[in-house]
């Protein structure tokens, strides 16, 4: 019977990745009541599956197994399978993930869990071949010899099942204490960045080499912070080797997931928007100190990759792109010598291939993935090769499709609204600036319930999921970000409104952090605080981050309040290894060096030209700046009441200084400001 005649429960489902399997012959329950009341109706253990569409390994188990017959014969008779989409339930990928980390010492998707129909699990493993091989267990020897297991020694499978469920449970409520931040913490995750570089590809550690920006904004803070006479170099040397590698799409923009060697030239294919976002903010960072040419064209072209090929038609951005096409993985990007020039002709085509070391012999299954590591101009504008890209990018989207999820995700909007807004700042482009506050505008539109509640992702009309704690961090720092950009007192009002509901329901008031999911969102098994900052910064990360900037920009007791028990929650979790928690450290060098705070008073409804000026080319770390008109007068003393004090003058502006908590006197000449800053 052909895989394309059957229909499962999971047609009815918004997530791409579960559409991806809604014909299957397996008979699959998105996760919910129905799922777990028939395990206990039908006496069957649970066979739950956690992936997501544009994940390669996925794409092979379904394949292999999931679209077989005699597999789904065995799950279908034994088991209730289950399908979750871990980008729409981060909360059940997270907590079973901890399950798969803690007995296999390893993890990652697809994720395959067995466990009883109360949720505790007693089997964990990753990716299943049909069939045994190389000792490895397949699926069918796996569910044969479970389903024995379950009909003459359930006792056994079930005392797994609690005692993992309890020690889960428990390394949920572990807690740290007795810490505070310091600058010891950043120093010595800084020595270890150092012990762990790569001086000749750049990045940290070997293959499989992810490129963890968040790793590379601090370590640009602390470059400049800090003083430290290698971090700028050691950042340099990873962004100009990630760009010449093949992890960067040299003809269409953009940056893939991850390198799978050292020295980033052949990349796992997928691209997410979260890795650009970062890798975007990364960029600009360091352009903004640098102003080496290459980064801004990086960021500039990332930027256009994600407008053009993730932007939603209603403002919002998707999710990314498959690594496969056609079922082969990379074959959307890798190129040959002969069909180059099949493009381009033989001299242009001759010419393109030198530039980016595309040859007959390939570096990536019999073809070339476009490089610069052996370019020694890889840094130098070149007109004509940015014109045969567009070409070849033309011919590119033509010959064949990636996949695209099309979901939309509160967190990771979150990140590419930062890295709009920021755009706008460094690159002096208001453009940026409205794709920000459209997107801003789309998820507060689509993606909150009546009771102004966050939803986790938007797909074909329809909101879904309760909001965990990265949407609503990372929505906060979105909302701020486009405050530094704008300094529109609207964005900090919703920012710290958002903030506030993160704190009522995901905050442990008596132990400090934020947990995963809400007080009153579907409890699971755990309730984790997570806190290691992975391929994304962690939502306790970003949440210190969102509230030591409330602290600095209201100067509110209660924002500084949490943000000094968020900040020691940190530390005490960090402190036996700093290097895994950069985002942390990140928000902590807010407040262990120098900062400042500008208070704008300005005659003018807009923002002032010099005031703009200074914004676009501020170099300055740890400067928060405030402005005050009439017009937004009587909302920002609400939201920062200590900016009553400062009165409105009757021409120009006036500004107030203060840096470490001492204040200088006001002047109408930003120039002296600008001369105390330096």
């Amino acid at each position: 019977m052909s895989v394309e005649k059957n229909t499962n429960r999971l047609i009815n489902e918004k997530s791409p990745y579960l559409l991806q399997h809604a014909h299957n012959p397996v008979n699959w329950y998105p996760w919910g009541k129905e799922a777990f009341e028939n395990a206990k109706k039908e006496d069957k253990p649970i066979f739950l599956s956690i992936g997501y569409s544009t994940c390669h390994w996925c794409h092979v188990m379904e394949h292999e197994s999931f679209e077989d017959e005699e597999v789904a014969v065995a799950l279908n008779n034994n088991f209730i399978a289950i399908k979750v989409d871990r980008e729409e339930r981060p909360d059940i990928d997270a907590v079973y993930m901890s399950v798969c980390q803690s007995l296999t010492r390893g993890g990652g998707w697809p994720l395959t869990i067995l466990m009883t129909a109360e949720q505790k699990p007693f089997y964990a493993g990753t990716y299943l071949p049909k069939t045994t091989r190389y000792g490895n267990i397949g699926i069918l020897g796996l569910l044969s010899q479970i389903s024995k297991q379950w009909n003459t020694n359930r006792k056994k499978l079930l005392q797994i099942g609690n005692e993992i469920s309890s020690f889960i449970s428990k390394q949920a409520e572990k807690e740290a204490v007795g810490a505070e931040p310091t600058i010891n913490l950043i120093q010595q995750a800084s020595d270890i960045y150092e012990r762990n570089f790569d001086g000749e590809s750049g990045g940290f550690g070997g293959a499989p080499k992810f490129p963890a920006a968040h790793n590379l904004l601090f370590l640009i803070r602390y470059s400049q912070l800090g003083k430290h006479p290698n971090a700028l170099s050691m950042v340099e040397k990873t962004l100009q080797q990630m760009f010449r590698g093949g992890l960067f799409d040299h003809i269409g923009g953009g940056f893939s997931r991850y390198s799978t060697d050292n020295r980033w030239l052949i990349p796992h294919f997928e691209k997410m928007l979260y890795d650009n976002a970062l890798l975007i903010l990364a960029y600009l960072e360091a352009y903004k100190i640098t102003k080496c040419e290459l980064y801004k064209t990086v960021a500039e072209r990332s930027i256009k990759y994600v407008l053009a090929e993730l932007g939603g038609e209603n403002g919002g951005f998707c999710c990314g792109q498959d690594a496969d096409s056609e079922g082969v993985e990379g074959k959307y990007y890798a190129l040959t010598p002969l069909e180059v020039k099949r493009v381009l002709g033989e001299t242009d085509g001759s010419y393109f291939c030198d530039w980016f070391g595309i040859t007959e012999a390939g570096n990536f299954e019999g073809k070339s993935i476009p490089n610069l590591l052996k370019n020694n101009d890889f840094n130098k504008s070149n007109q004509q090769i940015i014109d045969l890209c567009e070409k070849l990018y033309e011919y590119r989207l033509n010959r064949t499709e990636l996949h695209l999820d099309d979901k939309i995700l509160s967190s990771w909007n979150g990140l590419m609204i930062m890295a709009l807004a920021k755009a706008s700042r460094v690159l002096n482009d208001k453009k940026y600036l409205e794709f920000a506050e459209d997107t801003a505008q789309f998820i507060l539109k689509n993606m909150c319930d009546k009771s102004g509640r966050l939803c986790v992702r938007w797909r074909d009309g329809e909101a879904a999921n309760a909001g965990q704690l990265d949407d609503y961090a990372f929505y906060c720092l979105a909302l701020l970000e486009i405050y530094h950009a704008s300094l529109k007192v609207d964005y900090l009002k919703q920012a710290a409104a958002f903030a506030n509901k993160m704190i009522e329901w995901f905050f442990d008031e008596k132990s400090g952090g934020f947990y995963l999911y809400a007080t009153d969102s579907e409890q699971l098994i755990s309730r984790p605080k997570e806190v290691y900052d992975g391929a994304m910064p962690s939502g306790n990360s970003a949440a210190a981050m969102v509230l030591v900037d409330l602290a600095a920009l209201t100067g509110e007791t209660s924002w500084q309040d949490y943000a000094n028990k968020q900040l020691n929650f940190l530390a005490a979790n960090i402190i036996d290894y700093p290097v895994g928690y950069s985002y942390a450290l990140l928000a902590m060098t807010k407040v262990l060096y120098p900062s400042a705070e500008l208070v704008c008073v300005s005659a003018e409804s807009e923002l002032p030209l010099a005031l703009e000026h200074f914004l676009n080319e501020m170099p300055y770390q740890n400067i928060n700046i405030i402005l005050k008109t009439k017009q937004n007068e009587e909302q920002l003393c609400n939201i920062a009441p200590f900016t009553a004090e400062y009165p409105i003058p009757t021409a120009g502006t006036v500004y107030y200084l203060c840096r470490n908590g001492a204040c200088e006197p006001p002047t109408d000449n930003i120039e002296s400001v600008i001369n105390k800053l330096v």
